[in-house]
Formats: structure tokens, sequence, C-alpha cells
């Protein structure tokens, strides 16, 4: 049987040249596909979802004045450059990788259609889900949790550049404690900041369960997608 299915979101953000704040940064993209071309020799089925926001955000001051639509559209095609960027990556690092797009650009990518998605994965194939869900207004979160429940993931792993879900911020202040574990309800509530309310609502109306964990820490991916205790786990609190 093959072991468990998982959609890896990566912001753009997780991209970016560490002191520029923005572009991409070889070295990182080149860390992160070793992680994950490792972790798929052990037989994991992963897809990945990809953020834009090291380029353009549609929500960001550079897109202050647009009309939000095209400056969401905009955001879109940035996840495809990163899309581009991590499967170049990936290929070289040895592993058979595919992007999807939510927009139709034939020339550089498959356009997203579910079952030709869940075949590359059963096949031991990596698949990148680009420009998000084709639709202005929606996030990348949302579009991980929707892909998530689409190709019956059995968790969503959000890569980000600190340890989990904290209390408070823990860039502002120090005694900001580590959530180990939350339920859904606590998650959206809370206001904590693991993903927008559409993307939880989503992986709760699935019990699709959410992993937060720090992508910077060597060894932290391959440990999310094993299902190791690693940063903060969100899901429905039922226990067994």
């Amino acid at each position: 049987m093959a072991k468990r299915r998982v959609v890896l979101k990566l912001s753009g953000e997780a991209f970016a040249d560490a002191k520029l704040g923005y572009g991409i940064d070889p070295a990182t993209v080149d860390r992160t596909a070793v992680e994950i071309a490792g972790v798929l020799k052990e037989g994991y089925e992963i897809a990945v979802v990809v953020g834009g926001g090291n380029i353009f955000r549609g929500l960001s001051e550079a897109a202050k004045g647009m009309d939000r639509a095209n400056a969401d559209y905009m955001g879109m095609l940035a996840t495809v450059i990163n899309a581009l960027a991590l499967r170049d990556a990936l290929e070289r690092a040895g592993a058979e990788c595919r992007v999807q797009t939510a927009i139709v650009i034939q020339e550089v990518a498959e356009p997203y259609i579910r079952l030709r998605a869940i075949r590359h994965l059963e096949k031991g194939r990596i698949v990148i889900f680009a420009a998000g869900t084709g639709n202005p207004y929606f996030t990348t979160d949302t579009t991980a949790a929707l892909r998530g429940a689409e190709i019956g993931a059995d968790a969503v792993l959000k890569a980000t550049r600190v340890d989990g879900v904290y209390t408070s911020d823990p860039a502002t202040n120090p005694d900001a404690e580590l959530i180990d574990k939350l339920d859904y309800m606590q998650a959206i509530s809370g206001q904590f900041g693991v993903m927008d309310t559409t993307a939880v609502t989503l992986c709760m109306e699935n019990d699709l369960p959410i992993r937060v964990f720090n992508m910077t820490t060597p060894g932290n991916v391959a440990k999310a997608v094993r299902g190791e205790p690693v940063g903060t786990l969100v899901d429905s609190g039922r226990t067994a």
C-alpha cells in the first residue's frame, strides 16, 4: 500500500532572499528541493502548493490602487514562476515532477486536472499546483486546502519561517509560547494566523489535519511529510 499523501504549502516568502526579502534565493530552493526529493524516495505521495509573495502579492503595497482582481491575477502568475523554479530544483535533485496550473499556460505547464494529478502522485511524481484556484480573492492557503480535499490528501503541511503557531507574535513578544495542538474552531476563533478562515473551514469540513512548521530547520520538511510531531497540529481534536 502507498504511504500517506500530503499537500505541502510553501509560501512565496520562503523562496525569497533572506536579506532582500524578495526574489528567489537559489540556495533556499535547492535545499528545500533536496529535502522533498529525499522523503519522496521513502514512498510518500507529495503535492506542493506555492505562493508568490516574494514576487508579487495582490494585497501588497505594490498593488495599492490596482483593481483587486487584476492584482490577484498578477499574484497567480507569480506563483507559476516559483513553481517552475521549484520544478527545476526538484528535477536536479532526482525527483520526477509535474507543474499543473489553474490558469492554462500550456507551453510551460499542464492544466490542473484532478484525476491526472492523482495519477501522477500514484506514479511517484511530485505535483506542483500553481496559479492558486484560478480565481481572484482566494489565497494560496485556500488553494492548499482545496487541492488537499480534491486529491484525498491525508494532511496539509504549511511550511513557514517560525516553529509553529504561537500564543502571540514571537517576533514582538519574547514570552509568546508555542502551541503544540489546536482544534479547528480554536484556530478560527483564536485568530492565530494558522491559515485564512476559508482554508481552515475547508479542512475542518473534510477532516483534513493541518500541520504548521518551520521549513528553515533542516529535516523538518521530511518530518512533517512522515507525520512526525513537529510544529503545531490543527485537527478535529477527537481522540480514538
